[in-house]
Formats: structure tokens, sequence, C-alpha cells
């Protein structure tokens, strides 16, 4: 989609790229922007910001981008592309194999029912805060579209559109410290979800409760909204363990 390789993407990067610390640039960098790929911000086949953009939103050198990219591009996650329409592209994400193996090996080392609680507090409160404090036109308007793209999505990018609904609701609540937080939380568990299959009902549940969620956000219902989340993550939460158990 062409408009994910223009403006609105630098967007939609702002809550997961920024400067990084003194000496830990390159694992820093690479951290952001393996959450771009990870989450679905650029989708497959699309173009990351160019190199000049990417070293200054990151703070570091254009040498040091390079070597994050090389190592992307040798875990194959991302391909240079030479030419006057060439750049960094992220490869398309191919299924998983090896269903439960595969997810057991990822959460070897991952606290899950932390990062569930922790997904839980950020959610809730973001879903809070967008209600109590009210959104603007345009703030509504692009929560009503990210919605309506999950209604929209073919089941095969229903999940990234689902991520980019939830870290739209986490930036628009107004703290970056949390949009940022919650970036990372949720690249862990669309790691873990990768793992699993989709499942139709699931998605036909979630999407009510999203449209119940983004309705009383609008109406300036934070309780109600804060429940919606709540139990949206419950939801979430009981069908990883079901697979873990």
């Amino acid at each position: 989609m062409p408009q994910e390789s223009g403006g609105p993407v630098r967007d939609r990067l702002a809550p997961v790229l920024r400067p990084v610390r003194a000496g830990n640039g390159f694992e820093e960098a690479l951290e952001q922007i393996l959450q771009v790929v990870r989450l679905g911000l650029v989708p497959g086949g699309g173009r990351l910001p160019a190199e000049r953009e990417l070293a200054e939103r990151l703070g570091i050198s254009r040498v040091t981008l390079r070597e994050v990219l090389k190592v992307l591009q040798d875990q194959g996650l991302v391909e240079s592309r030479r030419g006057r329409y060439g750049g960094t592209f992220v490869l398309p994400r191919t299924p998983e194999t090896g269903g439960e193996d595969e997810l057991r090996r990822r959460i070897a080392g991952v606290d899950v029912e932390d990062v569930l609680r922790f997904r839980e507090v950020l959610e809730v409160g973001a879903a809070g805060l967008c209600a109590a404090h009210g959104l603007a036109g345009g703030q509504a308007r692009r929560l009503r579209e990210a919605l309506a793209r999950t209604h929209d999505a073919p089941l095969a990018d229903y999940r990234r559109q689902d991520t980019l609904l939830h870290l739209t609701l986490a930036e628009l609540c107004g703290s970056p410290t949390l949009s940022a937080q919650y970036a990372a939380v949720r690249a862990t568990v669309n790691d873990l979800l990768d793992c699993i299959p989709i499942l139709v009902r699931n998605l036909e549940h979630s999407q009510r409760q999203h449209t119940a969620l983004v309705e009383a956000v609008l109406a300036g219902d934070a309780e109600g909204a804060r429940e919606t989340m709540r139990e949206h993550c419950a939801g979430t939460a009981a069908l990883l363990r079901g697979f873990l158990a």
C-alpha cells in the first residue's frame, strides 16, 4: 500500500524510533529496528526510511546503522536493493514451523505472566487516559481508521492491523513513555502470537471488543474503556496460556 511507504509510516514509527543512549548505540538501534519489523510498522515488502533519516532519528552514524542493517539482512528480515527505487526492504514473514516447539523455545527466556500483566497495565491505562482526556477531531479519526483497517484486513494481515490499532491507542494517550514501553512489550507478545494458530472465532470476538473499546473511548467513558480493554487483554492471555499449558 503506497501510503505505508510515505508520511504515515513516519508517524507510526515515532513510538519506537528515538535517539539511543551513548555506549550502547549499536545494540539499542538494533533493538528498535527489530521492533519496527516485529510489530509490522513497515509491512512485508515495504521500505524502511532512508539511511540518512534512520541514522538521524536514532542519533547514530550511518556506519553504525549499516552494521545494524547487515545483521538484519543476515537474519533474513530485510534485504537491500540498489538503484533509483532501492533501499532497505522488509521481507515478508513466513509462517512459523514447529508450532509448540517453536513457542516453547521463544518463551524459554521470557516471564510470560510478567509480560501479560505489564501489557494489561499499559493498555488499560492508555484506554482510560484517552477516554478521560478526550480525543481531538484528527485523533478520533485516526482511531476510527485504525479500527476500520482491522475490519477490512485479510486473515494473513489481521494481526499486523490489530497491532497498529493498539499502538495507535497507546500513542494517543499522550504519554510517549507509555507508548514506547507498550511497543516493546507488544513486540514480545507478537513473537508469542506468531507461534499459535489464528482462530477465526477468536478474531470475531476480538473485533466486537475492539468496536466496543473505540466506542467507549470516543464517548468519553473512561471506566467502560478500561473494563473493555481489561477483558480484551484477558482473552489474549487465556489463549496464550491455553497453548502453553
